[in-house]
């Protein structure tokens, strides 16, 4: 499966002009052959703790355009955005992977960053979720999740392939680069980090995306500027791997 991470600017709590940005780059993704295309973490508003005003409806305007952009591109688009979850107080950090044939699939943000208090903002997730994808096993999890190694290995023997959207600021890159790579090669599996470049406020974002696969080699990185990767992910790689060097049996 050809996996593509889209690394881009965002337009501060602007939906409409995200959506306008964005869509010519998915499709080009598409067009190269993706059949998953990752956005990154509030891609359509920025880290915006403004959550009482821009989180949206399940059905909102975000989740209608991925939805609308994968029927027509007939590929994965996945994200997150601000949403008004049922059954939280507070709006919560939602992934959407939003499937070509209207398959609907949400993870909530586990660890909010306190130390940006987004904890005060958006309330935490109370679950994973893994979706098979071209028979790829994929995990979503978002930006301060990286830091915590037992949600990885928790969900590790029934992942081929972690996507991590993040908004990821440069004075901490060698963190997001270093967790990134840690996060392949010890539950070898393939790690998609897709990090937003641009300044929002006081913080710049240098990026960093990056495809690594189970053993830790870089497949594809990216500079400080606005572009897109893609390369493949194998669900049988992973299994050779694990075959290969058999470590997970003996956590």
């Amino acid at each position: 499966m050809l996996v593509a991470a889209i690394q881009h600017d965002i337009e501060w709590e602007a939906p409409q002009r995200n959506f306008e940005r964005l869509r010519p780059q998915i499709e080009l993704a598409v067009a190269q052959g993706a059949s998953l295309v990752v956005l990154s973490e509030m891609w359509s508003t920025g880290f915006s703790m403004n959550s009482s005003d821009i989180a949206e409806t399940p059905d909102g305007p975000t989740a209608t355009f991925m939805h609308e952009t994968a029927t027509a591109t007939g590929a994965w688009i996945t994200g997150s955005f601000p949403e008004h979850t049922e059954g939280y107080d507070l709006p919560t950090n939602r992934m959407l992977l939003a499937g070509p044939d209207g398959e609907d699939h949400r993870y909530s943000k586990i660890h909010p960053f306190t130390y940006a208090k987004e904890d005060q903002h958006y309330a935490a997730g109370r679950g994973t979720v893994t979706v098979e994808i071209e028979g790829v096993k994929v995990t979503p999890l978002i930006c301060y999740d990286l830091r915590f190694t037992d949600l990885f290995w928790d969900n590790a023997a029934t992942t081929d392939c972690f996507i991590v959207p993040a908004n990821w600021p440069k004075t901490r890159r060698l963190h997001w680069m270093t967790l990134l790579r840690a996060r392949a090669i010890e539950n070898q599996a393939y790690v998609v980090g897709v990090n937003r470049v641009g300044s929002a406020g006081r913080l710049d974002y240098s990026g960093d995306s990056r495809i690594i696969d189970p053993l830790g080699e870089m497949l594809e990185a990216i500079p400080e500027v606005e572009t897109t990767i893609c390369t493949g992910v194998s669900a049988p790689v992973v299994a050779q791997v694990r075959k290969d060097f058999p470590f997970m049996q003996d956590r």
